[in-house]
């Protein structure tokens, strides 16, 4: 049976993307912080809640810079919201903060006081918004264009390369919702909270063998 690590780096409840990934049948899912059993894994899911200079900080403690830039290029990786923005070359949260730098690019603030349409816009974006899906890959197998996919966050990515745009999203601003890398995916939504469509990336996500063209 294939197996799923999602890398618990103390940041978060990764509990909910677990049942996610066993729901869609992904085999053994392993919440773990130990680094032999994610080498070991046949798929790495990286998470991420809060603030990005204590995910940071936990990151860099445990070595998970070195092993996520390991891990990722020859097997299907999945990183989700936090996880994501960790993947990033800097982030603006906590007065900068350097990422991990699998993928060129910034973390920016939304900022106070967006207006579209005449309406105030709330930070942090948190609810159902579309995603426009930029490239064909198979983890947008079964899932339409302009599906909607559960956000929860007050900062974006503002991608440093164009063609790694997997997905994108609006919210008083354009941002890079999902990038796609060699067998490198990342999605700024949580999948495990986007019901049906997010159930079918993750789906996806399980039979990828980390490859597209």
């Amino acid at each position: 049976m294939q197996t799923v690590a999602v890398i618990d780096y103390g940041m978060g409840n990764l509990h909910s993307v677990a049942k996610a990934l066993e729901h869609v049948g992904a085999g053994k899912v392993l919440v773990t912080s130990d680094a032999a059993v994610i080498r070991e894994a046949d798929r790495v899911v990286f998470p991420g809640v809060g603030a990005i200079r204590d995910c940071m900080a936990e990151i860099k403690r445990l070595g998970f810079d070195q092993l996520v830039q390991e891990v990722s290029a020859d097997r299907p990786f999945l990183g989700i919201c936090v996880g994501m923005q960790a993947l990033m070359a800097r982030s603006e949260e906590n007065d900068g903060v350097d990422c991990i730098g699998l993928f060129p690019g910034q973390v920016r603030f939304f900022g106070k006081g967006m207006v579209e349409d005449g309406e105030q816009l709330k930070v942090p974006h948190m609810g159902w918004n579309q995603v426009q899906q930029s490239i064909e890959h198979p983890l947008w197998h079964a899932i339409p264009d302009l599906a909607r996919f559960y956000f929860v966050h007050s900062y974006y990515i503002e991608a440093g390369n164009p063609a790694q745009v997997a997905g994108r999203g609006h919210y008083g601003k354009d941002f890079a919702a999902a990038l796609a890398e060699g067998s490198r995916f990342a999605v700024q939504f949580h999948p495990e909270k986007s019901h049906t469509h997010g159930l079918q990336l993750l789906q996806n996500f399980a039979s990828w063998d980390g490859r597209w063209a």
